[in-house]
C-alpha cells in the first residue's frame, strides 16, 4: 500500500456478534410493529392487536423536544449494556407495547451510531492520506450540474474513493449501478480515474448524463478561458502604436538603428505583431490557469484536448466559437497528439450495459480488466450485497466501498419457511451468525428501515393524510367489493385527488373496481367513522420511524460481519459518509484485502 499510516482500528468479528446478539433480542419482541403494514391498519385492527397505550400518550412521547431523533439521549442509552437494563416495553402476556420511553431508548440504544461501530469519516480520510496534503478544489460546485443531494452524496464519495484508490496504488474503478453516471464522471473528470460505469439499463440516464456534463463542461470552460478578447484588443492597440513609431521612424530615417529593434524578443510561439509584454501575460495567464482535476499537472491548460477525451461521447457540443480551423498538420503536432491521446486512455469513463449478479464474470463485462476498487453509491436490493460478494471472490477487486439502498428490495433467504430453499443466493442474511439463526426481517420491516428519522426530527414528517387515505380505501375494498386482500398499488393518486371521495373513486378506477356503485355519502360515511382514529396511524408511523433504524442496524451489521469472515481482507469498516437529513442512506461499507 502507498501510504504509511495505519487504518483506523476497528472491532473484531467477536465484538460484532455480541453486540447482534442483543439487537436480536430486541428486535424479537418490537419487530411486529416494523412488519404491519399501514394499508392494513384499519381492518387488521394493528393499534389493538400491538399497542397498549393511547395514542396521545405515544405522540406526546416521540415528540419530546419536537423532535423524535432526540426523544432519547445518547448519553442515557450509553449508560445501559443492553436490552434487559430498559424497564418493561412489551406485556409479557400480550406482547403489546406497554412503554413508549422505554422502547424510544432501546431503539436509539440499538442505532448504528450509539453501538460504536463506526469508523469516523474524517479519522478515516488522514489515514489514508498519512502526511501528504490533501489536494482540493474549493472552486467546484457540483450543484451547476446535478441537485443538491446527489452533489453531496458525490462529493463526499468521490474524495473517498480517490483517496483508497491513491493509497491502494490503483487507477481502475468499477462503478457498480452507476445510473446516469454522477459518480463515475467525477472520478474520472476530478481525479483522472478509469472509471468503468456498469448498470443494467442506462440509455436514458447515459443521455441525460451527457446533457448536464455538457452544460458542465460549458460553465468551466468560460471560467477557465483566459480573456482573450482583452489580450487581443490589447495587442491591437500595441501594433498600431509600434506601426506608428515605426513610420515615424523611418520618415526620420532611422528605423534600422532602432535599439528596440535590435533587441527584439523572439517568440516562435505567438505571431510577431505581438510585444513581449503582451506574449509575457499570455504565458503567465497559461501556466497559471490549470484545468479542474486532482492531477493538476497533467490536465493544464495548454493540453485541454485531453481533457475533452475524458468525456463520453457527444459530451460536448461542436460551436462555431470553439471549432478549431482545418489546416494542415505538421509529422510532429501528430505524434503529439497521438501520444496525448494515448496517455488520456487511461483517464476515461466508460458506461457499460450488464445485469450483474453474484456469479458474474468481471472479465466478460471489462475487457482489460486489472487491480480495480468496486464501488456502488445507493446500489438498489440485491446489488448491495452482491457488491459484497463479487469483491470477495474476484482477485482482481482489490478493494471495495459499498452504499446500499431500497431495503426492501432485498430477497431473504428464510422469508418464507414454507417454501423449499434453493441454492440461489439471496440478499439477506449474508454473515454465517444470522444464517445459523435463521433470521428473517419480513418485507414490511425492510420497508421501515428505509424510512427517515433523522428527516421526521427536523419536521419532514411522514405524508400522514394519505396514509390515512389508503386505510381508509382498504376497508372500504373489504366490506364493498368483498376483497379481503388487495395488493395493487394504488400510486401516486393521492396528489392528484382534490377530496377523499374523489381520491376513492380515482383509486377504484385504477384497481379496475366500479366505483359508480358507491355513492358520495357512503364514502363520507366511511371517512367520518375512521377520521377520530387519525391519531393511531400517525402515532403508530412514528413508532415504525423510530425503530427503522434498528432494522438498518441489522442489515448494515450483517453485511460488515461477512466481511470480517472473510480471510484475505486486512480491513473492513461502517463509516458514515453523508449528512442523514441530505441523504437518508448514508452508510458505507468498506473493506481492502491484503496486498500480495
Amino acid at each position: 500500500m502507498a501510504a504509511s499510516g495505519p487504518l483506523p482500528v476497528t472491532q473484531d468479528l467477536s465484538t460484532l456478534h455480541a453486540k447482534l446478539q442483543k439487537l436480536l433480542r430486541f428486535l424479537r419482541e418490537a419487530l411486529p410493529i416494523s412488519n404491519a403494514h399501514t394499508v392494513d391498519f384499519y381492518t387488521e385492527s394493528v393499534w389493538e392487536k400491538l399497542v397498549d397505550v393511547p395514542p396521545e400518550a405515544v405522540l406526546s412521547a416521540l415528540s419530546t423536544s419536537a423532535a423524535a431523533a432526540e426523544a432519547c439521549p445518547l448519553e442515557e442509552a450509553g449508560r445501559m449494556s443492553d436490552v434487559t437494563d430498559f424497564p418493561k416495553i412489551f406485556c409479557e402476556t400480550s406482547q403489546k407495547l406497554v412503554n413508549v420511553e422505554a422502547f424510544a431508548l432501546a431503539a436509539k440504544y440499538y442505532s448504528v451510531q450509539n453501538l460504536g461501530i463506526c469508523t469516523p469519516f474524517d479519522q478515516l480520510l488522514v489515514a489514508l492520506h498519512g502526511n501528504q496534503k490533501q489536494r482540493t478544489d474549493e472552486n467546484v460546485k457540483l450543484d451547476e450540474f446535478m441537485n443538491l443531494k446527489k452533489s453531496h452524496e458525490v462529493q463526499a464519495m468521490s474524495e473517498l474513493i480517490s483517496s483508497i484508490a491513491e493509497y491502494c496504488g490503483i487507477k481502475q474503478i468499477i462503478d457498480l449501478g452507476s445510473g446516469k453516471g454522477y459518480l463515475s464522471s467525477f472520478l474520472s473528470l476530478k481525479y483522472g480515474l478509469k472509471v468503468y460505469g456498469i448498470d443494467s439499463s442506462n440509455t436514458r440516464g447515459a443521455e441525460e448524463r451527457n446533457r448536464k456534463l455538457k452544460k458542465h463542461w460549458k460553465v468551466y470552460r468560460r471560467r477557465a478561458k483566459p480573456d482573450v478578447n482583452g489580450l487581443a484588443l490589447q495587442a491591437t492597440k500595441e501594433r498600431k502604436a509600434q506601426d506608428e513609431t515605426r513610420r515615424k521612424a523611418d520618415v526620420e530615417g532611422i528605423c534600422n538603428s532602432s535599439p528596440a529593434n535590435q533587441e527584439k524578443p523572439s517568440a516562435p510561439d505567438f505571431p510577431s505583431e505581438f510585444s513581449g509584454s503582451v506574449i509575457s501575460d499570455i504565458r503567465r495567464q497559461m501556466e497559471n490557469l490549470k484545468v479542474y482535476s486532482h492531477r493538476e499537472e497533467n490536465l493544464c491548460f495548454e493540453n485541454a484536448l485531453s481533457l475533452r477525451d475524458l468525456l463520453p461521447v457527444n459530451a460536448i457540443e461542436p460551436t462555431s466559437s470553439s471549432q478549431i480551423p482545418k489546416r494542415k498538420m505538421s509529422e510532429a503536432s501528430k505524434e503529439r497528439r497521438k501520444i496525448t491521446s494515448k496517455s488520456n486512455e487511461s483517464n476515461i469513463y466508460s458506461p457499460l450495459t450488464s445485469i450483474i449478479t453474484a456469479d458474474s464474470e468481471l472479465h466478460d463485462i471489462v475487457k482489460d480488466l486489472e487491480d480495480c476498487l468496486m464501488v456502488g453509491l445507493h446500489t438498489c436490493g440485491d446489488l448491495a450485497p452482491n457488491t459484497l460478494r463479487i469483491f470477495t471472490s474476484k482477485s482482481e477487486v482489490k478493494g471495495v466501498c459499498s452504499v446500499g439502498c431500497c431495503y426492501h428490495l432485498l430477497s431473504e433467504e428464510f422469508e418464507n419457511a414454507h417454501k423449499e430453499y434453493t441454492q440461489e443466493r439471496r440478499g439477506f442474511p449474508m454473515c454465517h451468525y444470522l444464517k445459523e439463526e435463521r433470521w428473517c426481517c419480513g418485507r414490511n420491516a425492510r420497508m421501515s428501515a428505509c424510512l427517515a428519522l433523522e428527516r421526521v426530527a427536523v419536521g419532514q414528517g411522514l405524508p400522514t393524510e394519505s396514509l390515512f387515505y389508503r386505510a381508509i380505501l382498504q376497508d372500504i375494498i373489504k366490506e364493498c367489493y368483498g376483497i379481503t386482500k388487495c395488493d395493487r398499488h394504488v400510486g401516486k393518486i393521492y396528489s392528484k385527488s382534490s377530496s377523499f371521495p374523489d381520491y376513492v373513486r380515482k383509486s377504484l378506477k385504477k384497481l379496475g373496481l366500479d366505483e359508480s356503485k358507491l355513492s358520495e355519502k357512503v364514502i363520507m360515511d366511511y371517512y367520518e367513522k375512521y377520521k377520530p382514529r387519525m391519531n393511531e396511524l400517525a402515532a403508530f408511523n412514528m413508532l415504525k420511524v423510530v425503530l427503522g433504524p434498528c432494522i438498518e442496524t441489522l442489515i448494515l451489521l450483517d453485511r460488515l460481519c461477512y466481511l470480517k469472515e472473510q480471510d484475505d481482507i486486512v480491513w473492513s469498516a461502517l463509516v458514515r459518509l453523508f449528512d442523514p437529513v441530505k441523504s437518508p442512506r448514508c452508510y458505507a461499507i468498506i473493506a481492502l484485502k491484503k496486498q500480495q
